[in-house]
């Protein structure tokens, strides 16, 4: 199996400020905008990119919650044993607000169509947004396109982009996983 780094170190760290700077021109102060991220990885991405708009703004009234797709997935019944979902921690509605929605990877465009359905359970948004770390761009399903891409990736279907993050596995780094001979 061959591996290429995407991302990592400091162009990791200049990506997510970029995106940042990027959210603050389309919505300047966040009166009216939340952030969600998608479970379980989405959120470290919510998590990082709050910290930094906190500290670029000066404020720290960015709501943020995270977002469980798990029995809005159009395969959940295909895994193999039980399911277990994660729990939902959004704590205000988002009836007509705007909505940045938050995913590492954008793959097939699946979750994000799971968490468009999951986020009705909240109220209904003015607008959401997508923000994604990886657009892997030729491999849709669903036609989904995001607003914030970190980077685009143009990968076979038999590769894997694989995001790690400093809080859970120590390290900021993407990688691109391929099969040899196949």
């Amino acid at each position: 199996m061959q591996k290429r780094t995407l991302l990592d170190g400091k162009k990791f760290q200049i990506t997510i400020k970029r995106l940042c700077h990027q959210l603050i021109e389309n919505h300047t102060d966040f009166s009216n905008t939340v952030l969600i991220g998608i479970q379980p990885r989405g959120s470290y991405f919510a998590d990082r990119v709050r910290q930094e708009l906190s500290e670029i703004l000066k404020i720290n009234t960015i709501k943020k919650g995270n977002l469980d797709i798990t029995f809005f997935r159009d395969d959940f019944r295909r895994k193999d044993g039980f399911v277990s979902a994660s729990s939902n921690s959004i704590d205000f509605i988002v009836e007509g607000t705007n909505v940045v929605l938050f995913d590492d990877v954008l793959w097939t465009g699946r979750t994000i169509r799971a968490a468009l359905d999951a986020l009705q359970s909240f109220g209904r948004p003015a607008k959401v947004e997508l923000m994604v770390l990886i657009d892997r761009r030729f491999s849709r399903h669903v036609p989904i396109e995001p607003d914030y891409i970190g980077q685009q990736v143009d990968s076979m279907d038999s590769q894997l982009v694989k995001v790690t993050w400093k809080e859970t596995e120590g390290e900021d780094k993407v990688i691109l996983l391929s099969e040899r001979n196949k």
